[in-house]
């Protein structure tokens, strides 16, 4: 049962878990800087939006095809060793965009976006691994008790990041350059490899690895569909980011509608992650127990309205004040999403499951950027913008209707599985 934690700093008391959350913030940094360095770049090379949406999708193409796969050698294989060969792979992908960024002048506008993509492209498979064996190995470096607690410092850790990263990010390309950039991007994550080394691995969980992949993924899959609560709370991320996923315009928005440059967007590609910290920070301290469900879907239409209200604003503080907002309510909606998968799924699963759970989560982040990309080329930003943040409400009264379970849901139960 998931109850206040009397002390709120349990999880960071453990060694291995806290070069775990360092192994996290250097490698989100680095993911984060190259997230808001690459839009900008590419905006500045081709002043298309649609291009920014292009991004996304190399990206998120290759995360979801390995994906699956991924889950199950997870599952089946050491998971410390697999996050070091995902951050080696990523550390080269960041040195490849140093070099291209270098030689930019060379290369050619057309030559230097095939690279980018290419690299973009590679990144999509490392963090198809990486994404299904990190979620994999956290509740192995706890006790179940505190779980939670560690659940809410690694949402803490990732928001810290993501803050930090993107606002390094934007200040960086502004007033150093994109090879800079770069540069700073590829020796954070040779930090991040280094943490992760320090970790001692861990057992594989007892399973029959004698199956065969295909029978093992299948068995992931099917469990996922057949429990409506881990199902209904996954379509739910997946559909409200999908459609209120304006942070992939925000490159347009700083350039062209608020004027503010690369140093406004890094400050608004953080706002988001200022108002999530804030709330893990709360949630540490203040874990959610009853209600869960119904908080969740009041929380991710408080995140529509946020878009709707972002999409509307001709003000620089007033956009911020949004995107802000947008991060406090996300933050509740992961932190219960995270915790329900954790507790709802046995060990010896949690990387197939976790694998088709950042099916959904990339398809609604990466793939999300090119449904805005798109959207805004055929209506406009800013139209494009509103109509995101009202289809996000549609999904969410959607699944009020068609999802008892998620909505009565609190954590109470949360140790009782479907």
């Amino acid at each position: 049962m998931i109850n206040s934690i009397p002390d709120a700093y349990a999880a960071l008391r453990i060694p291995a878990y806290r070069r775990f959350l360092s192994m996290r913030l250097m490698m989100t940094l680095s993911i984060q800087i190259m997230s808001v360095s690459v839009g900008y770049f590419v905006y500045e090379l081709t002043g298309d939006p649609l291009m920014l949406g292009f991004i996304g999708l190399a990206e998120a193409l290759p995360a979801i095809g390995i994906s699956l796969h991924a889950g199950h050698l997870a599952d089946k294989y050491n998971r410390r060793n697999i996050i070091a060969a995902c951050i080696l792979v990523l550390m080269l992908c960041g040195f490849a965009l140093w070099m291209l960024a270098i030689n930019r002048a060379i290369l050619g506008t057309p030559l230097l976006l095939s690279g980018i993509y290419t690299v973009i492209f590679f990144t999509g498979i490392a963090r198809g691994f990486f994404s299904p064996t990190n979620f994999a190995f956290l509740p192995q470096l706890v006790d179940r008790e505190i779980l939670p607690n560690a659940i809410s410092w690694n949402s803490s850790s990732w928001s810290v990041a993501s803050i930090t990263g993107l606002g390094i990010g934007g200040l960086l390309y502004g007033f150093v350059g994109v090879s800079a950039t770069f540069a700073v991007m590829t020796c954070l994550s040779l930090l991040a490899f280094i943490f992760i080394l320090r970790i001692a691995p861990r057992p594989i969980p007892d399973a029959d690895h004698t199956e065969p992949a295909l029978v093992r993924i299948k068995a992931g899959i099917r469990f996922v569909f057949s429990n409506q609560l881990i199902i209904s709370t996954v379509l739910l991320d997946l559909f409200a980011v999908l459609f209120g996923g304006a942070v992939a315009l925000l490159p347009v928005f700083a350039k062209d509608i608020l004027k503010v440059g690369p140093q406004g967007l890094g400050i608004l590609r953080a706002a988001m992650s200022l108002g999530a910290i804030s709330m893990a920070f709360f949630l540490a301290h203040r874990p959610l127990n009853k209600n869960a469900g119904k908080i969740m879907l009041a929380c991710v239409a408080g995140f529509g309205l946020c878009i709707i209200g972002f999409g509307l604003s001709q003000w620089f503080w007033l956009s911020f004040f949004f995107l802000f907002m947008a991060g406090v309510l996300d933050e509740v909606s992961v932190y219960i999403r995270a915790s329900l998968v954790q507790f709802q799924t046995p060990e010896h699963m949690k990387g197939r499951v976790s694998s088709v759970n950042s099916i959904f989560i990339t398809s609604s982040n990466e793939i999300g950027a090119f449904e805005s990309g798109l959207a805004a080329s055929l209506m406009g930003t800013v139209p494009s913008v509103i109509f995101g943040g009202c289809m996000t409400l549609l999904v969410v009264g959607i699944t009020w209707w068609r999802a008892p379970k998620l909505r009565g849901y609190d954590f109470s139960s949360a140790d009782q599985r479907e």
